[in-house]
């Protein structure tokens, strides 16, 4: 059946914003399955389910959302009044999902500290004798160029050898050996500033996604959280104009619900 000329235009228009919606659903995907391998080696610091739970919830809602989107180009064309109305009922859902995410990222995001300070003076002493606990501390040492928790001395206080991670660049001697880490390359920044600041920035990044959708001391803590809080105001801006977009999808799909509907009663 086909509508007048103002519905006609929002019928095009539905089509052309569940194409944005489809776009939506790959980046909140793509944030998600990012912010889940950024986090990887750091969720047995943090004590924190949000950390697991939180990238889960942003993959899948990006799925739904591209499914979701093909559903409403598909009610848009066919002027289909129950598809557009489901379309409108899993957009609202899918919203509230991305609202409660956000509004756990940046909840999160203020209580950080206590845990991972915990977690890295419980685990700095297992170092020697278990193995993802050496893991851990490397690739963060190694990854953010810190050393200890709140700085290589911590090494020392716990009769421990600085590890290799903390060195910086090793040098190779004529006998192509390679020899001990200079005190001069050895990183002088703690992890644990580091870690927080990483750790705080990906928490801000799902909470900017998710509402969007809908000082720092020195050591690997500070390095962490500065990294990610750069990206964080990018992509909560980014999260807001998505979920401008939802909510005017909303709008646009009630309309031509409404629309089809009047046409069908009036017949």
């Amino acid at each position: 059946m086909a509508l007048g000329g103002g519905m006609s235009c929002v019928k095009y228009l539905l089509f052309c914003f569940n194409l944005l919606f489809a776009i939506t659903g790959l980046i909140i995907l793509i944030v998600g399955a990012k912010a889940m391998y950024s986090l990887s080696p750091y969720i047995d610091l943090t004590g924190e389910n949000f950390y697991v739970s939180g990238p889960i919830v942003l993959i899948i809602v990006g799925v739904i959302v591209f499914i979701v989107a093909f559903f409403g180009c598909c009610g848009a064309v066919k002027e289909n009044h129950c598809m557009i109305v489901t379309f409108s009922i899993f957009l609202l859902i899918i919203f509230v999902a991305e609202l409660a995410v956000g509004i756990a990222g940046y909840v999160k995001h203020q209580d950080l500290e206590n845990s991972i300070i915990k977690n890295l003076n419980a685990t700095i002493k297992d170092y020697p004798t278990n193995p993802d606990v050496k893991n851990t501390f490397d690739i963060i040492q190694t990854d953010l160029k810190c050393c200890g928790i709140y700085g290589p001395g911590d090494w020392k206080n716990n009769s421990m050898p600085i590890p290799d991670s903390c060195c910086s660049a090793h040098e190779i001697n004529k006998d192509n050996v390679v020899e001990a880490c200079k005190p001069a390359n050895i990183y002088q920044t703690g992890c644990y500033g580091e870690v927080v600041t990483f750790l705080n920035s990906i928490a801000a990044v799902l909470g900017g996604v998710g509402l969007g959708i809908a000082a720092i001391q020195t050591g690997c803590y500070g390095e962490v959280v500065t990294f990610l809080n750069s990206i964080a105001a990018v992509l909560g801006g980014v999260g807001l104009g998505i979920a401008a977009i939802q909510l005017l999808g909303v709008i646009f799909a009630c309309c031509l619900a409404r629309s089809i509907r009047s046409q069908y009663e009036t017949v």
